[in-house]
């Protein structure tokens, strides 16, 4: 019997209202999440999923039904799923959990799988952060704020959230592509390298950058990012072979 395959996945950012393109990108991600569904034992989310989740007690953001309902069909055959939150899908609640079977990390984790292991996150709150980020970031993961935000209706908070993403993405775009800055620019990179020097850790796996790398730091230790799934349509997998980076073939959407 072959051993069963673990995969990785980040920032797909569906429901960005600066791409034309969301359903065909969610229905590339369907449809590759079905050729893997009887390969994989588990299926790492490493964030960013979502271009903008925001969950009130009794609602969830309106689409991606052909995605959830993919996930939940995952988790019913057994497949085991994990959803780490990135900055743009901050905002979950238990839903996940509830409806999809999916474990749910709030913060970088270390885990083994098959006898290696993981540093895994998705990167926006790992290694040096500018001030401004630090502050950004303790007011979005604040529960002080959340609850006071909760009482903001919906339909003007989805408002909201859809135009700060879309303004952000936009000017993003205006520049390049997102690019390697090298070792000694990269702050996942200099992260990994500083705690691998302390402690043992065979695969430092991050969203968030948009870049595909695969980088030996140690003898023992390599930096993986995954890409993304705007023109990358990249992940990685864990088998019998190790770890490596794959794309799909056709990476137009269709």
């Amino acid at each position: 019997m072959t051993a069963k395959k673990v995969y990785f996945l980040s920032d797909v950012h569906l429901g960005a209202c600066a791409f034309d393109n969301d359903r065909q990108r969610e229905a590339k991600l369907v449809s590759w999440l079905t050729s893997i569904q009887d390969t994989a034992s588990d299926i790492y989310l490493l964030g960013d999923i979502f271009d903008f989740w925001y969950e009130y007690k009794y609602i969830v953001p309106k689409g991606f039904v052909r995605l959830l309902g993919k996930l939940a069909e995952l988790s019913d055959k057994g497949v085991k799923l994990h959803f780490f939150i990135g900055n743009h899908d901050i905002w979950v609640g238990n839903y996940f959990e509830k409806e999809l079977g999916m474990k749910v990390y709030l913060n970088d984790t270390l885990v083994d799988i098959n006898g290696k292991r993981f540093y895994l996150a998705h990167g926006h709150r790992t290694g040096y952060r500018p001030p401004i980020l630090k502050l950004m970031h303790a007011v979005f993961h604040s529960k002080c704020v959340r609850r006071m935000y909760n009482i903001i209706h919906p339909t003007i908070n989805y408002a909201f959230g859809l135009r700060w993403s879309k303004n952000n993405r936009l000017h993003k775009h205006k520049q390049e592509e997102a690019q390697y800055l090298g070792e000694d620019k990269e702050f996942l990179v200099q992260f990994a390298k500083k705690y691998a020097q302390n402690n043992p850790v065979d695969f430092f796996v991050f969203g968030h950058r948009h870049v595909m790398l695969d980088l030996q730091i140690t003898p023992q230790s390599r930096v993986v990012y995954l890409g993304d799934w705007i023109s990358h349509f990249s992940y990685a997998v864990l088998d019998e072979d190790g770890l490596r980076l794959e794309m799909l073939e056709d990476t137009t959407p269709q």
